[in-house]
């Protein structure tokens, strides 16, 4: 998107791909258009040079990815559509990893209906057994990255014929993953502040790669952090799929943080061991922001 103007394919993945520069129809106004929505256009739709199409139909989306400013805030701010993959970037050091922002990453992911990936960068900078075993039992794919070998045969085979997302924390190493797993991709990279430990926006813009071998990536601009305003309190569990199955016997009603919730009663008992019970403690974190604007 670009002042108003949008980058479309025709024909997209065919012999007569043709891209397209595009307005929005009037009668669009009001509805927002992202990256990686199916579109219906008329007018000139050659692509030749000075020619512009109209966008007059966005066709039904199977996934979108929606964050809000901050928890307080119900207001929805679409990341892109038809996305199933989300691959989540993090540093195991500089900066240092933030369990609670992948914690936000998982829950937008598993409510839209997105398959999450988790990928560890500069494991040569410090040992990232510690935060993994936060995400223990969960049942998401998890990558390891060297700053100097990034895994992306690794990465590929799970990206490879899929439209998928990038996300993550400023200065974790997202745009240079993102120009390993696309030649030619050409995102601009920084370096983490050494004072306040904090990365610098590189990439100020959401833009689709197409991904050899078929599918697209879509990186998005890094953020410190990620609302569930729009995220209903009972779709957060569905993130942490053994506290899931546990949840099953929890009493009706139940606010996930009595001394009756089956969660609860599993980690007092021992049941679930330290990783259980930070994960639970994710879980009651964020269902105690989301109540509070429900």
């Amino acid at each position: 998107v670009d002042r108003g103007r949008y980058m479309t394919l025709v024909n997209e993945g065919t012999a007569d791909e043709t891209p397209v520069i595009a307005k929005r129809a009037r009668e669009l106004s009001r509805t927002p258009i992202v990256t990686g929505d199916i579109v219906d256009l008329v007018g000139d739709v050659s692509g030749a040079d000075g020619t512009l199409a109209r966008i007059v139909r966005i066709q039904e989306r199977s996934t979108v990815l929606r964050r809000s400013a901050d928890d307080s805030d119900q207001v929805e701010r679409m990341i892109v559509a038809n996305a199933d993959r989300m691959l989540i970037v993090v540093a195991a050091a500089n900066p240092e990893p933030r369990q609670r922002l992948v914690d936000r990453y998982l829950v937008a992911a598993f409510d839209a209906g997105i398959l999450p990936i988790l990928c560890i960068t500069k494991t040569d900078l410090a040992d990232p057994t510690e935060f993994l075993a936060h995400f223990q039992g969960l049942d998401i794919p998890i990558v390891t990255s060297r700053s100097d070998a990034p895994p992306v045969d690794e990465i590929s085979e799970l990206l490879r014929g899929h439209t998928s997302v990038a996300v993550g924390h400023s200065g974790v190493g997202k745009s240079t993953l993102v120009n390993a797993l696309v030649p030619g991709a050409e995102r601009a990279t920084g370096v983490v502040n050494e004072v306040t430990g904090r990365g610098r926006h590189t990439s100020s813009s959401t833009v689709s790669f197409r991904f050899p071998g078929g599918g697209w990536l879509i990186d998005t601009p890094g953020v410190r952090s990620f609302g569930l305003g729009h995220v209903r309190p009972e779709s957060v569990l569905a993130a942490f799929t053994d506290l899931a199955a546990i949840a099953e016997d929890c009493p009706r009603g139940c606010n996930h943080r009595d001394d009756d919730c089956a969660m609860v009663e599993a980690v007092a008992a021992g049941e679930l061991g330290d990783e259980g019970a930070a994960r639970l403690d994710s879980v009651q974190r964020l269902i105690g922001s989301l109540d509070s604007v429900s």
